[in-house]
């Protein structure tokens, strides 16, 4: 019982954090807002989060193949369910932590309409998308593409990467005049960071449920459970909103 009390002040009392570290698989589209929750967080517990970015899929096969994460923040609810169904999540310690949201996005702040009439008009020679096998938002813009009858279209003007981070390099360096991101990724402080874009209508692909699960290694380490703890909380949850999350 004293354990648990000494625990339970430690999260809520900086000065009696215990100073530990916990190592975080997160998925490419929530890098910016876990960068700074990550932040805060050592700030408020004295715990450290050394964080690893990739796509969804990726960061389950290093699991898979024995990476030494305490957490796995993912940009879907199957991966965790199938980690905890495999004996490598923690039964219970599901949840979550964002919905995300699809956004049709150029550089070229003329580029696209608030509509999303632009790949319609299919003026444009690569649309960038993340890997739909690694990446959940890559497989939403599919999902989105074949809603709307263009994706026999467009496909064969794919450029695809990895994962949602390198999807928004192609755009962003020009090797592609669109593509499918995240809105986190191009919002600051609740605003487009640049460019021009369209939030795609929910209504077209399926709810892109994000969830973090606790993984076995992590099962023991306090600031693995603190962090998860911390990431349900109401700051991180202001963090999540200000990039464009809806968040529970």
């Amino acid at each position: 019982m004293f354990r648990k009390l000494l625990f339970a002040a430690s999260f809520f009392i900086p000065g009696l954090a215990f100073g530990d570290e916990v190592q975080v698989a997160v998925a490419a589209n929530f890098t910016a807002p876990m960068q700074k929750i990550a932040a805060e967080f050592e700030k408020d517990t004295g715990h450290k989060a050394l964080l690893s970015f990739g796509s969804t899929g990726k960061l389950y096969a290093q699991i898979s193949n024995g990476a030494p994460f305490d957490i796995l923040i993912a940009a879907d609810e199957k991966t965790p369910a199938k980690l905890v169904t495999e004996g490598k999540g923690i039964s219970g310690s599901q949840f979550t932590y964002a919905t995300g949201k699809l956004v049709l996005w150029s550089a070229d702040p003329t580029r696209v309409d608030p509509k999303g009439a632009a790949l319609v008009k299919g003026d444009f020679r690569h649309l960038s998308i993340a890997s739909p096998r690694l990446a959940p938002y890559g497989a939403a813009a599919i999902e989105v593409l074949t809603s709307l009858k263009l994706l026999d279209f467009i496909q064969p003007k794919f450029v695809q990467g990895e994962n949602l981070a390198q999807a928004y390099q192609f755009i962003a360096s020009g090797n592609a005049e669109l593509g499918f991101v995240a809105l986190a990724q191009v919002l600051k402080d609740g605003k487009l960071i640049g460019g021009s874009a369209w939030v795609v209508p929910a209504e077209l692909y399926s709810p892109i449920r994000q969830d973090a699960v606790l993984l076995d290694k992590g099962q023991h380490n306090p600031a693995a459970i603190t962090l998860m703890k911390y990431l349900a909380g109401d700051k991180a949850k202001h963090v999540i909103r200000a990039f464009g999350y809806d968040v529970r």
